[in-house]
């Protein structure tokens, strides 16, 4: 059993983070520490918060560890494509000149770092660059200009 001892500071942190943290996860380990602070039992604890008890040593672990900021750090693992360590001469090069196509920005994509991705891939690499496609319009072959100018006229003068 890991025996912890709180300061008033620690135990108003912990009050505080277990309802105003944003990630469901921490206010979670917030609770289990601010109810092992309350001198709870660790088998209560655990039936309480709805998790294991050796998940409820892991997080006394790091708090004894680390404190209150070690308990806030996420863990996720988030592979990285090869493609993101390129992300920033990819992107001032694509906002100097927009590629029309994913086609073309495939082919630029190689030509600049060597690395060959289909267009699927391209087009999920463009949008985490911010990047999105336009939609673009047809201009009909016979346009009446100064219809189009009546037209527009009559349109804002009704509102």
């Amino acid at each position: 059993m890991i025996k912890l001892s709180f300061t008033p500071e620690e135990i108003e942190a912990l009050h505080h983070q277990r309802f105003h943290h944003p990630h469901p996860r921490i206010r979670l380990r917030m609770e289990a520490l601010y109810l092992k602070s309350q001198g709870f039992a660790h088998q209560e604890i655990a039936r309480l918060c709805r998790i294991s008890e050796s998940t409820l040593q892991r997080y006394l672990q790091d708090y004894a560890s680390g404190g209150i900021a070690k308990l806030k750090k996420i863990p996720f693992h988030r592979p990285q494509g090869e493609l993101a360590q390129h992300s920033k001469r990819l992107a001032a090069a694509f906002r100097e000149r927009p590629p029309a196509t994913v086609a073309e920005a495939a082919t630029r994509i190689k030509e600049l770092t060597g690395l060959e991705r289909k267009p699927t891939q391209v087009r999920l690499f463009l949008k985490s660059l911010g990047m999105k496609p336009l939609k673009v319009g047809m201009i009909p072959a016979k346009a009446d200009a100064e219809a189009q100018e009546v037209f527009k006229k009559n349109i804002w003068s009704r509102r």
